[in-house]
């Protein structure tokens, strides 16, 4: 599946790994699941991940209170983003055994707190590996 999303919420991705270098930034990605998974808002979310600043951590109580505004509006999780301070956009063991099947796991890599690449991951359904997603991006109107 390809997940699709404007250069906007894109460029706001890559500002917020900024923001948080040299820790890692999470948030959830918002919108509509058919015909194709797009994204129309992200929300960022505090990264309770306090032990290790290369992790990161959405509480199980911020992703439920998410959930229940996205109902609210029409609109579901589709995934979460994160950024890798100094790594490679490409999930670690780490992100594979924490992800979800299905979901979209946008990484950015942020090298000397400049954004870099922007990737897309989902875990394979027998959660054996994540596999690189397409990504649609689409200039604003």
């Amino acid at each position: 599946m390809t997940l699709r999303l404007s250069n906007g919420l894109v460029e706001e991705i890559r500002r917020e790994g900024e923001r948080a270098y040299p820790a890692e930034c999470c948030g959830v990605l918002a919108g509509r699941a058919a015909p194709v998974k797009e994204v129309l808002r992200l929300l960022p979310v505090m990264n309770r991940r306090t032990d290790d600043p290369h992790r990161y951590l959405i509480s199980p109580d911020d992703l439920r209170a998410i959930e229940a505004q996205l109902r609210r509006s029409g609109q579901e999780v589709l995934g979460c983003y994160h950024s890798h301070p100094d790594h490679p956009a490409a999930p670690s063991a780490f992100d594979t055994e924490q992800a979800w099947p299905w979901y979209s796991y946008i990484i950015v890599r942020v090298d000397h707190g400049h954004a870099a690449e922007l990737t897309s991951w989902v875990l394979e359904d027998d959660r054996s590996k994540m596999r690189l997603e397409s990504i649609d991006v689409l200039s604003e109107v």
